[in-house]
């Protein structure tokens, strides 16, 4: 159980994470790679920028290219529709928190 459960429970907790850092500022891939490291979450790039990519088509997030030291980066940003979602999850997460730490009776 362990080993099919656990990657969809974290991929959940990233896509979250993801949309939490772009509702503070634009965030870019290498960046976010950096910060869920942080966490203890090793995301590569193969799974990052599908999940950022699906996140945008969801409308959940918005991108858009600049030039950065030669090179063009992608800063996504949280949209209205993520903003919401964000919400709603937060809301669902602090529910979740005190339920499972309440002492089993």
């Amino acid at each position: 159980m362990k080993d099919t459960l656990l990657p969809d429970f974290f991929l959940g907790f990233v896509r979250i994470h993801i949309l939490y850092h772009a509702s503070r500022e634009e965030v870019f891939g290498l960046e976010l790679m950096a910060e869920l490291s942080r966490h203890g979450y090793r995301v590569g790039p193969g799974t990052l920028y599908p999940i950022l990519h699906g996140l945008e088509g969801k409308q959940f997030l918005t991108s858009h290219k600049k030039l950065v030291n030669g090179k063009l980066r992608r800063y996504y940003l949280i949209t209205l529709k993520g903003k919401k979602a964000l919400a709603e999850v937060r809301s669902k997460a602090n529910e979740l928190v005190q339920e499972i730490n309440e002492e089993p009776q």
